[in-house]
C-alpha cells in the first residue's frame, strides 16, 4: 500500500518509522505544516516528503494515517472520507462533540473507514486482562482501578489545544474499562484541582483529577489522572474480583517505592513517557491499521468507539463543573 502520513511531529515521526518497517507499506508519503520537518523526517527513514497536505491528496495514497495537531483532525477525516479513503487519526477527532458527530457523519455517509487511536487496546497487559475478564477467571469484577500519571506538566501552549486533563488523559481509560469488559459508563461523578501550574488555572483546566464510574452492571470504576508524578510515568489497570486479582502494568519499570521494610523499590529505569511505555502497541495498531484498510481484516476502533468514550469524558466535565453525579443519558440525549 501507498500511505500517506500527515504530521511530522513527534507522534507523527514515531509513526513515520513504525509505518516504513512495516512490510505491507511499499511506500509512504509525509506532509507537515511545516515542509521541512516532513522533509527531515522522510529522509531519516527512506520515505518520501510532499511539500503539502494537497500534494499527499493528491499523491494517490491508498489511505492516511492522521497524526497532525489536534485542530486539523475532523478536517482531515472529512476529506480523507470524501477521497474515499480510509483513515487512522490520532485521538480525539475533534474537541467538542458537535464537531465530533460532523466528523463521523461524513465518514458514515461515505461509506469509508476510520480507525481511532487508542493503543491500549493493543497492549499485551490490557489485552491479557481483556481474555481473563471475559474467560470469567477473576469471578465477579466488583471493583476496577485505572491510573494515568504524567511525569511532568505540557507547555501551557498545550492545554487550550488538548481539550483539557479529562478528555486528553482519562479518555484512554474511559475507553480501555468500555473495550475490556463490553460493558457501558451509565453513571459518573468527578472532581478535579488545579494546585501546581497556574497556567492550567488560567486555562480553566486541572492538573489533577478523579472520577467515579458506575458500569451497567453496578461495577464500580475509579479513574485517576495527573500531570506531577514525578517518579515517572504511570499507567495502571487494576481489576478486582470475587476469585482473583489483575493489574495491568505492574511491572520491573513501574514507577513507585514500596513503604514497606524489605518492599520494593523505585526503578532504576522508570518509563518516561507514553511513547516509550506503549512502542509495541503503537506498532501493533499501526499494522491492525494497514490491515483493515487492506480489508483482511474487522477496524479495530471505530470512530463510534471513540464517540463513546469522548461521551464519558464530556460527562466527567459537566460533573466536574457542576459539582454532581451526570447520567450518560443526560449527553447522548441529543445524539
Amino acid at each position: 500500500m501507498r500511505i500517506g502520513l500527515v504530521g511530522a511531529g513527534r507522534i507523527g515521526s514515531f509513526h513515520a518509522e513504525a509505518l516504513q518497517a512495516l512490510p505491507t507499506v511499499g511506500e509512504l508519503v509525509v506532509a507537515d505544516v511545516d515542509p521541512a520537518r516532513a522533509v527531515e523526517v522522510a529522509a531519516r527513514i527512506g520515505a518520501r516528503a510532499t511539500g503539502s497536505v494537497d500534494g499527499l491528496f493528491a499523491s494517490g495514497v491508498d489511505a492516511v494515517v492522521i497524526a497532525s495537531a489536534t485542530s486539523a483532525h475532523a478536517d482531515l477525516i472529512t476529506r480523507a472520507a470524501r477521497a474515499g479513503l480510509p483513515a487512522y487519526c490520532e485521538k480525539p477527532i475533534a474537541l467538542d462533540l458537535a464537531g465530533t458527530l460532523r466528523a463521523l457523519r461524513e465518514v458514515e455517509a461515505a461509506g469509508t473507514m476510520l480507525q481511532m487511536g487508542f493503543q491500549r487496546r493493543f497492549d499485551a497487559g490490557y489485552l491479557a486482562a481483556r481474555e481473563a475478564y471475559r474467560d470469567g477467571r477473576l469471578g465477579r469484577v466488583h471493583t476496577i482501578r485505572a491510573i494515568t500519571s504524567d511525569p511532568a506538566p505540557p507547555p501551557p501552549e498545550f492545554l487550550p489545544l488538548s481539550g483539557g486533563l479529562i478528555r486528553d488523559c482519562l479518555v484512554h481509560d474511559f475507553d480501555a474499562v468500555r473495550w475490556l469488559t463490553g460493558r457501558e459508563v451509565v453513571e459518573v461523578f468527578a472532581r478535579g484541582s488545579a494546585g501546581g501550574a497556574a497556567f492550567f488555572r488560567e486555562a480553566g483546566d486541572v492538573d489533577t483529577a478523579a472520577a467515579l464510574l458506575t458500569l451497567d452492571d453496578g461495577t464500580l470504576v475509579t479513574a485517576t489522572a495527573t500531570r506531577y508524578n514525578g517518579a515517572g510515568y504511570d499507567v495502571r489497570m487494576e481489576l478486582s474480583g470475587e476469585r482473583d486479582q489483575l493489574v495491568v502494568g505492574l511491572d520491573h519499570r513501574t514507577p513507585f517505592t514500596s513503604a514497606e521494610p524489605g518492599g520494593p523499590q523505585g526503578p532504576q529505569r522508570p518509563w518516561t513517557g507514553f511513547l516509550e511505555r506503549f512502542d509495541s502497541a503503537y506498532r501493533a495498531e499501526l499494522a491492525a491499521f494497514v490491515e483493515a484498510a487492506q480489508g483482511r481484516a474487522a477496524n479495530p476502533c471505530s470512530g463510534r468507539e471513540a464517540l463513546h468514550a469522548l461521551l464519558v469524558a464530556e460527562a466527567c466535565e459537566l460533573s466536574r463543573a457542576e459539582g454532581r453525579p451526570v447520567w450518560l443519558e443526560e449527553i447522548a440525549k441529543d445524539m
